[in-house]
């Protein structure tokens, strides 16, 4: 004779463990016993969007936090040199050029402080962008501040500050939001600008006595001093940039093309056309052409 069936548990944890509910007892189940999964599939929904957000709102607060610690440095340089110029303790043409290569080379040397998103050189752009407000307010004379007058100007008229100051800024807007951190072609021109022409200028005032046959404003000294402040500035912010990540360097082959483009650089600052474009155009225009013909996009 047969032996009989096991009764089936009759509990109702028996009966959960023994077999799940059928696709056609869902719809008589009752409502404690059907799946929640519209609940499970929400939950995870919020939990993908939370974690999507997380990464950009942490940028976005890195990129806020850069421009406004990068706007306020940029700001206090100028007004220390303001006050230097008015007590007299720093010649205002000196400070004029101090603040030219300082000014460039802190922008440039901040860059690394904002986060790898798409729009971070947008908010490295608030900074030239705000200084350039700045220079326009205080040159269209809508407000006075003689202190700024004298620290960036070469004969200390406000209007000069809608000259050579202002090209100055425009240039480094064009530079960030252009070419950016990851192009040697900004980086190179930045640094031939502020660091090139700026102690060009410094050292030229000093020791420039033997001027050169073509033009008597620039002497023999000071182009020297520009190309190789330039030559050497545009290698230290390359190797910079390098060293964090930014771009690669292949220095047997870069260090002739920077030689190159200092050359152009030192070239165009000497040529006796100051009257017609500022060095603050010319130099950089000049460098962005060279370094894009010989470096590209890449700093091989």
């Amino acid at each position: 004779m047969a032996a009989a069936r096991p009764a089936l548990p009759s509990s109702p944890t028996s009966l959960l463990l023994a077999r799940s509910i059928s696709a056609p007892d869902l719809a008589t189940a009752p409502t404690w016993r059907r799946p929640r999964r519209w609940l499970v599939a929400a939950a995870g929904a919020g939990a993908l969007a939370a974690s999507a957000s997380a990464p950009a709102a942490s940028m976005l607060l890195r990129d806020g936090g850069a421009t406004l610690l990068v706007t306020a440095g940029a700001y206090s340089l100028v007004r220390a040199f303001d006050a230097l110029t008015e007590r007299r303790l720093v010649q205002q043409s000196l400070s004029r050029k101090v603040v030219h290569v300082l000014s460039g080379v802190f922008f440039m040397a901040s860059w690394p402080l904002f986060s790898n998103s798409t729009g971070a050189r947008f908010f490295a752009a608030v900074v030239p962008f705000l200084n350039c407000a700045r220079l326009l307010t205080y040159g269209l004379g809508f407000y006075s501040d003689e202190a700024l007058v004298k620290s960036v100007t070469r004969e200390g008229k406000r209007e000069e500050l809608l000259r050579g100051p202002l090209y100055y800024v425009i240039v480094l807007l064009i530079i960030v939001l252009v070419f950016w951190r990851d192009s040697p072609i900004g980086i190179i021109s930045l640094s031939m600008m502020s660091g090139g022409d700026g102690f060009a200028d410094i050292v030229g005032r000093r020791f420039g006595s033997l001027k050169l046959p073509f033009n008597d404003k620039k002497s023999w000294v000071g182009s020297a001093a520009m190309f190789i402040s330039g030559f050497l500035l545009s290698a230290l912010m390359l190797s910079y940039f390098s060293w964090l990540g930014y771009i690669q360097v292949s220095w047997d082959q870069a260090i002739g093309k920077l030689v190159l483009v200092a050359l152009a650089a030192t070239a165009v600052e000497c040529i006796p056309v100051t009257d017609v474009v500022d060095d603050n155009i010319s130099v950089p225009l000049a460098t962005m052409l060279v370094a894009f013909l010989l470096f590209g996009n890449t700093a091989h």
